[in-house]
């Protein structure tokens, strides 16, 4: 059988399509695969340099650290905290005439060189502007004070009762420090 050149044409260019479309078929996982590793090497570069923004700006964070650990009072080692920081909150708060009814120290964690203490306040009463007083002075007091949680509602005209955590901040000194006045 001999085939004409027309009908050779045909069967070249049928045969192409269904190469064509086969190696399509074929293809389609592996430029998907190559679609999702262009995504993530664009994903790792743009980590590496924030990497590297972050090495390069290690001398700023610490002298920010430095300062910040400057602010922070320091207690002696032996000192048990929760009596201070509940008169320094409770001052503050009958400053600014916000009542706490119910207060409690929780345990003092240490984070780092940090010691961090909690203090729930369950229940307190005050207007809007003197909370806003009260946790603006609060804020003054430096690094050391943070609300960390806040809830307010309405008691009644004008007054709020609601909860928060304080997280007070410090430092102690470490035993060696202690140790050396000692012996002088």
């Amino acid at each position: 059988m001999k085939l004409s050149q027309r009908e050779m044409t045909l069967a070249l260019i049928t045969g192409s399509i269904i190469l064509f479309g086969l190696s399509a078929i074929l293809a389609k996982p592996k430029i998907e695969k190559w679609r999702d590793l262009s995504k993530k090497k664009a994903e790792v570069t743009r980590q590496i340099q924030s990497n590297r923004d972050t090495i390069a700006s290690k001398e700023k964070w610490k002298k920010k650290l430095n300062d910040l650990q400057k602010s922070l009072p320091e207690y002696p080692a032996d000192q048990k905290m929760d009596v201070q920081w509940l008169s320094t909150m409770d001052e503050v708060a009958s400053k600014q005439g916000v009542k706490i009814l119910k207060r409690q120290a929780g345990e003092e964690k240490v984070v780092g060189d940090v010691y961090e203490l909690p203090i729930e306040c369950k229940d307190w009463e005050g207007n809007l502007d003197s909370m806003v007083r009260f946790l603006f002075d609060l804020q003054n007091q430096g690094a050391m004070l943070d609300v960390r949680q806040l809830q307010i509602k309405p008691k009644s005209a004008g007054l709020f009762k609601g909860y928060f955590t304080l997280y007070c901040a410090y430092t102690k000194e470490r035993k060696n420090t202690v140790e050396k006045k000692a012996s002088k």
